[in-house]
């Protein structure tokens, strides 16, 4: 949506800079050379550019160099850490090509960025003339006014003197007090200590700026008042720091600022060296009068250049069905009536043949054409009958030969399949992404053509309305239909186009044509199957933890000695802290004593009530979240549960569900089983669950080769036995049950990359205890420790691992400067390959599985996929051949130096079974 034409825009560059390579994983041209910083900055650069239109444009970046306030305070700036070397290398690249872009670029040595763009700032309004600053930077704050306005390109939040005021609390000419007062931890500007945003409001709005607050500093009371009184200088001093100066002898006149058209050949040079391949096809497509990038970027996002036509004819259909078996590639996305795949109804098909075109052809709208006077009644037999529609296209659809592309082309199948038309040959621009990069964006289309193809897509809410008034698709006029469902199949078309440019890895096309699209059909019949659960069992079992938690309730609010609203975070605090005076072992951001579940269960080891209170959490969880849930998801045709499988959400490539969620029904609770008992097998056939044994220990011995640990699968020994044996150095048989659940803790603590202070408090023992542990450990399994060194840096020289299969996990922080995030991508990047592959391991056997399930003719069906688990519903006489099967596949899915054991059981329902 275009806004406010403005024609002078300045931007402060090193904002951009550093939000760009913080936001963005690390994108690497073919050569290596990085690229993400780059490529953030300029993206976010061409949008405000299409946005606003300016005639004007300065882009200015920080020296080097130290300025003035580094001589009034030799700390300014000190905690900063050292730029790092992948970022440093993309600035002179950068620079270049924002030149190259027509952008005046403005550095000043011994001159800070904020004050050049101050100091324009002043000399355009002085001008009688309004400008935009475009940054991220709070302390702008300070300059706006009537004729200055600032715009944060990362979220399009726009800083005018109103929404400043209900921002910080104050207005913009006492911004300069406020940021004094609270200081400032990243520029080591000092402040007053104690005095954070609420307490510098607060003596802004009742006294003025700092030297009216200075006045009165006798009478602010308490130890915030002595703070005052003491660091007075340095509220001065501080002062001084967070001005931006705004009357600089720069030797720059504002003309220098005009935008200026791009150098087109030298951008074609940039972007063919850095791989920006969306960039380079819009210019190799301008015109040769080298229209400017800007209004490249502003036409891609109007219709002036699409063809979105709406299909109301036979003759018409007929001209594109002709058109697809010509190009034998085309892009299908159903247009229904809900999210919810079982109850969809069709409403339209938009179709794709090419980039920039789509067709659109309505079968149930019940709308009209236009808006106000412009409206013209459409009939019912205005559209195309479905069932012919569904006749024409069947054979199209279902044609080995033709491609058939989509976005979450689950979805459209599953639909489709309630009209008996079964899709083949497909491709899925949701799985491309995915398997492109897992962590670089969301997978929904919207998020991918804003950030591979610069291209903001027309919302749903624009078309159909929000909340309340949210109106049906059916019911949005043909032409807004047109419009909206034309652009879908477009953008879903380029984006195909781009990643086949992009996927060309061999590795990465292994796992996207491999692994990720062979489980589309899978996971769609897994989900149109769906589950039988016994509703009356759900009901009763709901009642039961009704009493149970009624129960709790009494005794929780005996222990306190009243009764409050367990589920207030605000009242619990009262009780545990306030009254009880339990030790607070952690506070929220705002200060508070925290009540999360993980300070509960700490505080239950030595007191009662915060036991109580988890489990009365889990128990009102499992009730609300299943046992209250599931009885109403219950599909009145199937009489069954049909759960919705993501592949795209999970960066390590686990599956995940949803309405309901399986992967959390709890396993090791009285309460979890008995959900897991109703769900149950039709009559005449049997519940099958198939389990991988320890799999992902079994991987760390692949990966890590260590001979001793391969040693235990191989002879089938109890791992966790053998770790105990090893690490207390006692005969196997010998090994107690504490020493095992210790051996269990260790071995999969440190596959989590589990430090010695999480085993102590895992274990409930000393640290230096935990860490004798973990050294005797890696004494035993010394290539296990070299193993996880190597990965950590390998992760950090690539930007990510991989797995068995050469499935790419990145790991954007693992080059962090901040320690805390730095370390959690280290153990992210020791564990995701072996969750990786686990991953890899069980959509490989599934794909399998499916296939032979498909040959049995009804005897047996895969109904569910929960963490290492598959869970089958079986024919009562086809159970002994069906274990076999299941086991003989799942078990011969991977070739790993040690063997995969698949554990089996067979029960009436999944709890019996497990």
């Amino acid at each position: 949506m275009q806004k406010k034409q403005i024609t002078y825009i300045l931007i402060d560059g090193s904002s951009y800079l550093f939000r760009a390579y913080h936001a963005l994983p690390p994108f690497s041209n073919k050569e290596g050379f990085p690229t993400g910083a780059m490529y953030g900055v300029i993206n976010m650069l061409k949008k405000l550019i299409a946005d606003y239109e300016p005639e004007y444009v300065g882009m200015v970046f920080d020296t080097k160099s130290k300025n003035f306030r580094h001589e009034l305070y030799p700390e300014y700036k000190a905690n900063r850490p050292e730029m790092p070397e992948e970022l440093a290398v993309q600035i002179e690249p950068l620079h270049e090509i924002i030149e190259a872009m027509g952008v005046a670029l403005i550095k000043r040595e011994g001159y800070e960025a904020d004050d050049i763009i101050g100091s324009l700032a002043a000399e355009i309004v002085e001008k009688g003339k309004s400008v935009l600053i475009s940054t991220g930077d709070k302390d702008f704050a300070q300059l706006v006014g009537d004729n200055v306005t600032l715009v944060n390109t990362m979220n399009d939040f726009v800083f005018t003197r109103e929404s400043v005021v209900e921002k910080f609390g104050v207005e913009p000419k006492h911004i300069l007090d406020y940021l004094a007062l609270v200081g400032d931890a990243s520029d080591n500007i000092p402040g007053v200590p104690k005095v954070g945003p609420k307490t510098a409001v607060k003596w802004i709005n009742l006294y003025g700026g700092i030297e009216e607050i200075k006045k009165h500093a006798e009478d602010i009371k308490g130890k915030v008042g002595e703070n005052l009184r003491n660091n007075i200088e340095q509220l001065d001093l501080s002062y001084k720091l967070v001005t931006i100066k705004c009357d600089l002898e720069l030797n720059i006149i504002i003309d220098d600022l005009k935008l200026e058209n791009p150098d087109k050949d030298a951008l074609l040079e940039f972007y063919k060296k850095y791989n920006f391949r969306t960039w380079l096809k819009e210019l190799e497509n301008s015109d040769d009068n080298l229209i400017s990038e800007q209004e490249q970027v502003a036409v891609e996002n109007t219709s002036t250049k699409l063809e979105y036509t709406t299909i109301l004819d036979k003759s018409g259909l007929d001209k594109l069905i002709q058109e697809i078996e010509k190009t034998a590639t085309f892009v299908v996305d159903l247009e229904t009536t809900s999210l919810d795949y079982i109850s969809a109804e069709i409403v339209g098909f938009a179709i794709s043949t090419k980039e920039c075109t789509a067709n659109y052809i309505p079968v149930r709208h019940v709308n009209c054409f236009g808006e106000g006077e412009n409206k013209k009644n459409v009939l019912a037999d205005s559209q195309l009958n479905l069932e012919y529609v569904l006749e024409k296209l069947k054979p199209i659809l279902e044609n080995k030969n033709i491609v058939k592309i989509g976005h979450n082309l689950k979805y459209d199948i599953n639909v489709l399949h309630k009209y008996n038309v079964h899709i083949e040959n497909i491709e899925d621009t949701m799985l491309m992404s995915y398997v492109y990069n897992s962590t670089a964006s969301r997978h929904n289309m919207d998020a991918l053509a804003n950030y591979y193809l610069q291209y903001d897509t027309i919302s749903y809410e624009e078309v159909a309305g929000k909340g309340a008034k949210q109106i049906c698709f059916s019911e949005v006029a043909i032409d807004i239909a047109t419009s909206y469902a034309g652009e879908d199949a477009d953008i879903t078309y380029r984006l195909y186009n781009f990643f086949k440019e992009s996927l060309t890895d061999d590795d990465l096309l292994k796992v996207y044509q491999g692994i990720e699209l062979p489980l589309v059909p899978v996971l769609s019949a897994m989900e149109l199957t769906g589950v039988a659960v016994d509703k009356d069992l759900l009901l009763t079992q709901s009642d039961d933890i009704s009493s149970k938690i009624s129960k709790i309730e009494q005794e929780i609010f005996i222990i306190a000695g009243e009764e409050f609203n367990i589920g207030s975070p605000k009242q619990l605090q009262v009780i545990l802290f306030g009254k009880l005076n339990l030790p607070v072992l952690e506070k929220t951001p705002k200060g508070q004593p925290s009540t999360a579940e993980s300070v509960l269960q700490e505080l239950s080891h030595n007191f009662a009530l915060p036991k109580l209170i988890l489990e009365y959490r889990s128990l009102a969880k499992l009730k609300s979240t299943y046992t209250d849930k599931l009885p109403l998801q219950i599909n009145e045709k199937t009489n069954r549960i049909h759960t919705s499988y993501h592949q795209a959400i999970a960066a390590t490539g686990r599956l995940s569900s949803t309405d309901p969620n399986l992967q959390n029904i709890p396993i090791r609770t009285e309460e979890g089983r008995k959900i897991r008992q109703a769900f149950i097998a039709k009559p005449g056939y049997k519940i099958i669950s198939s389990d991988y044994s320890q799999i992902e220990l079994r991987i760390l011995a692949h990966l890590s080769e260590d001979e001793n640990l391969k040693k235990a699968f191989k002879e089938e020994l109890d791992i966790h036995r053998f770790t105990a044996a090893q690490i207390f150095d006692v005969e196997i048989n010998d090994v107690t049950t504490e020493q095992r659940r210790s051996a269990k803790a260790i071995n999969f603590g440190l596959i989590y990359g589990m430090s010695a202070f999480g085993l102590a408090k895992s274990l409930g023992i000393q640290q230096s205890v935990a860490i004798e542990y973990m050294e005797e450990y890696f004494k035993r399994y010394p290539t296990v420790k070299d193993y996880m060194a190597e990965v950590k840096e390998n992760a950090s020289k690539l930007g990510y691992v991989k797995t068995i299969f050469s499935r790419r996990l990145y790991l954007p922080e693992i080059r962090s400067k901040n320690a805390i995030r730095r370390k959690a991508a280290e153990r992210a990047a020791i564990n995701a390959p072996m969750q990786g592959t686990n991953a890899d391991i069980i959509k490989l056997s599934m794909t399998e599985l499916y296939s032979w399930c498909k040959e049995q003719n009804g005897k047996i069906k895969m109904l569910m996929q929960v963490h290492d688990e598959l869970v089958f519903e079986v024919e009562e006489g086809f159970v002994n051949e069906a274990i076999e099967q299941i086991k003989t596949i799942m078990e011969q899915t991977a070739n790993l130096s040690v063997p995969l054991t698949v554990g089996i059981n067979l029960g009436d329902n999944w709890d019996e079974a497990h």
